[in-house]
């Protein structure tokens, strides 16, 4: 993953933010979408972007693109830069790929050490049941 060709790949678009703030949040587009298109990047692998799509399909539009929205500040500069980190954070979770499960057999010592707790534990059981009898 290059995450400078990817930056290239980002697009911004600045809009109006919504919430308490006057007449000045009537004026200034601080609130920032960003935008990556998934299908056409070209600095991801397949393989990467196929991990990706699986694991982003719930925040993919219809033409795989990923879109988020900071409005965290008042400052367009800083909403950007925190869209940023954002989307690498993202990226670089949802990048990882799971470990394959290498299947083993249980050692002879802990089949052992499990049948004798078991039996331990119904003998200790046992004892507690009202006797018989016969």
């Amino acid at each position: 993953m290059n995450i400078e060709k990817i930056l290239k790949e980002l697009n911004f678009k600045g809009i109006r933010s919504s919430g308490a703030g006057g007449q000045h949040v009537n004026k200034v587009s601080s609130k920032i979408e960003l935008t990556f298109d998934l299908e056409n990047s070209n600095a991801l692998s397949d393989r990467d972007k196929e991990l990706l799509k699986t694991k982003l399909s719930s925040r993919l539009t219809k033409e795989n693109n990923l879109v988020l929205f900071c409005d965290e500040t008042r400052s367009q500069h800083r909403n950007k830069n925190s869209a940023i980190k954002r989307f690498l954070e993202l990226l670089k979770t949802n990048l990882v790929r799971p470990k394959n499960r290498k299947k083993t057999k249980p050692t002879k010592g802990s089949i052992k050490r499990k049948t004798e707790n078991k039996k331990r534990i119904s003998v200790k059981k046992a004892l507690r049941k009202k006797p018989t009898l016969d």
